[in-house]
């Protein structure tokens, strides 16, 4: 009998390449997606000889429309079927709103919001009609705290709203699904160690941060693991941040506004005694 196979985007680096070891370790076959096909290819070589499990590379460009049916064609034409999504691709939108391309925008909606749930449409018929389905959507804190500008500037003004929606799409799939052994789960980190910083510019900032406000890679995706198979819908990593998430349930919205943007202040100010 096969084992069952889990398709992770974003699987290059960081969380994604995280949530692959973390399936592979529960012996799960892998289906690798990423932009990087160079990395895929150590990442399954390291997963066949750290756990034995086979992997399909799948080299995709996920902020275009067409990448969700070739990643699902490429998997069936390899004869088999996707019995887990990891839906983690994603970059940020750096740099105020109207300043802006829209073209940029609608990219940027594409990669983080429009593909994440083509994949889960594509795939989730298939999982309830054999009985068995596990789905993760990698969402991020910012979704349950107040916005504030750190947002703009690192990952754009769309990001928290986008992450949203992942939630609370999450969180009706998962309604829809009950019953039919089809799990599907929304895991929200804050911030954590990867390149996506890098690649957002916002590293000077990141490394001056406590060490208590940064979760690893391996961390969230323990997390998200652990959510999914428990039928556990929304998973905040790391006790730093279900207080804050807990907190702001508590605390009227225009207090935990203000609270946001001192905090933003202390930390800019952090980062530039830094440089």
């Amino acid at each position: 009998m096969a084992r069952r196979l889990v398709v992770v985007t974003g699987a290059s680096s960081g969380i994604g390449a995280a949530f692959a070891r973390q399936f592979a370790s529960k012996g799960w076959d892998l289906a690798l997606v990423a932009r990087r096909e160079d990395r895929l290819k150590e990442l399954a070589e390291e997963m066949k000889a750290r756990f034995g499990v086979d992997s399909l590379i799948v080299p995709a460009d996920l902020s275009k429309a067409s990448a969700p049916k070739e990643i699902v064609k490429a998997v069936e034409d390899a004869g088999r079927q996707i019995d887990g999504l990891v839906n983690n691709a994603g970059a940020g939108q750096p740099g105020h709103f109207i300043e802006t391309k829209w073209t940029d925008q609608t990219r940027f909606l594409q990669l983080m919001v429009t593909n994440y749930l083509a994949l889960a449409h594509l795939v989730a018929p298939g999982m309830a009609e054999r009985g068995f389905g596990r789905i993760i959507n990698v969402s991020s804190v910012s979704a349950l705290l107040p916005s504030a500008n750190a947002h703009t500037r690192f990952s754009g003004t769309l990001y928290p709203g986008a992450k949203s929606l992942l939630i609370k799409f999450s969180e009706a799939l998962h309604l829809e699904l009950s019953g039919k052994n089809v799990h599907v789960s929304a895991v929200a980190p804050g911030y954590t160690w990867s390149e996506f910083h890098d690649v957002n510019g916002a590293r000077a900032t990141v490394s001056q941060m406590p060490k208590f406000w940064m979760l690893t890679a391996e961390e969230v995706a323990t997390a998200g693991y652990d959510a999914v198979e428990r039928g556990i819908v929304l998973r905040v990593p790391g006790a730093w941040y279900k207080f804050l998430t807990a907190l702001s349930k508590i605390l009227p919205d225009p207090v935990g506004r203000a609270i946001m943007r001192a905090q933003e202040r202390r930390m800019a100010a952090r980062a530039g005694a830094g440089q």
